[in-house]
């Protein structure tokens, strides 16, 4: 009975349009991000940070970043590895170059060539859509990797061809190298997917959401009602590309610290994104934060059981962990295509009618 909007009334059409119109909805949500901001910091260890918490909310934002290509313009991209590559090139480069200017500059600018490089990539989707598409940005994929693979100068011409992120400070505290602290890490990283996933909420309920959602449900009569198709899919390939740039900015200089293009971003970093956005829920903010979480904490479970508790073998447990992922996506495209978005939706619908459902 606690579950209500009896009594919740709206006074103003800024209160009637809001994210979380129930009350205990808007409490759920500050007491998370009191807990986020105020208790976490404070408990982190190394071993949490770097299996749990700063992977989820990298990843978290490379799946914000590909749900709004994919799942709110309905352009479907297999390149997202290759831009996450991008963005970490970007900042290496800014990092080493720059030195002087702060990190969070270096990750914002590599967001912004990223963007730039998704724009250019994005131009195909003007004449061809669908499994087409998705053809060209896999190659877009495998152009990127090969790219800074082949190119000593991305690498500063490292004889390994590795890059590896040097140490730099934030207020005092080192965000980056191998003195970084699992708070600071921690941090950084949900600062950024905050703010973010606060842009992507507010993008997608304004104009520019409305233009993205008229292109994917049908082009040509958003075409005819005044939606201009060549803004509306570059806008969302730039802005998509810009989250996944600086996911993969954030993913190399705070979290791996160094990195071979082949390993951290090859076509496997594509589709992991891909599957979170699957299994979160396509054209959801939630689901994008739920798919990588579901994604990010799976195999640490899976190990943690599998090996730590029945002492299988690594390879095994890492062939099962593949085995189920591939089972809930054949599972979540036949039952419930909108994913653990819309289960949590049902949930909560169920909620504000028990007990009288009808």
């Amino acid at each position: 009975m606690i579950y209500r909007e009896a009594g919740d009334f709206k006074t103003s059409y800024r209160d009637d349009g809001q994210t979380f119109p129930i009350r205990l909805d808007r409490w759920g949500y500050y007491a998370v991000l009191a807990v986020a901001f105020g208790i976490i910091p404070f408990l982190i260890n190394d071993y949490w940070a770097s299996a749990v918490f700063v992977p989820l909310l990298i990843y978290a934002i490379a799946a914000l970043g590909l749900n709004i290509l994919t799942g709110y313009a309905g352009q479907v991209s297999l390149g997202t590895g290759g831009f996450m590559a991008v963005g970490a090139y970007s900042v290496y480069k800014l990092m080493t170059a720059f030195p002087e200017i702060s990190i969070v500059i270096h990750i914002l600018l590599a967001g912004g060539i990223t963007a730039l490089v998704g724009v250019l990539f994005g131009l195909p989707s003007l004449r061809i859509k669908g499994f087409y598409l998705a053809v060209a940005t896999l190659a877009a994929q495998f152009f990127l990797v090969w790219l800074f693979n082949k190119v000593p100068w991305f690498y500063n011409y490292s004889a390994s061809g590795q890059i590896n992120a040097p140490e730099r400070t934030l207020l005092g505290h080192a965000v980056t190298g191998p003195a970084t602290s699992a708070p600071a890490k921690y941090l950084i990283c949900l600062v950024f997917a905050f703010v973010l996933a606060w842009v992507a909420r507010n993008l997608t309920r304004g104009t520019l959401g409305r233009k993205w959602m008229a292109i994917r449900d049908m082009d040509i009569a958003a075409e005819i009602i005044g939606v201009n198709p060549l803004t509306a899919k570059l806008s969302a390939f730039a802005v998509s590309s810009f989250f996944v740039g600086i996911a993969g900015a954030l993913l190399f200089a705070v979290y791996l610290g160094a990195a071979e293009v082949g390993e951290a971003f090859g076509i496997n970093k594509s589709f992991l994104v891909l599957f979170m956005i699957i299994i979160g829920g396509l054209g959801s903010i939630f689901g994008s934060f739920a798919g990588a979480a579901f994604m990010v904490l799976l195999p640490v479970l899976l190990k943690n059981v599998l090996v730590g508790s029945f002492g299988w073998p690594t390879n095994l447990a890492a062939h099962i962990e593949l085995m189920i992922v591939g089972a809930l996506i054949v599972f979540f495209l036949i039952v419930e295509p909108h994913g653990l978005a819309r289960l949590w939706a049902l949930t909560k619908e169920k909620l504000r009618l028990w007990p009288f459902p009808h």
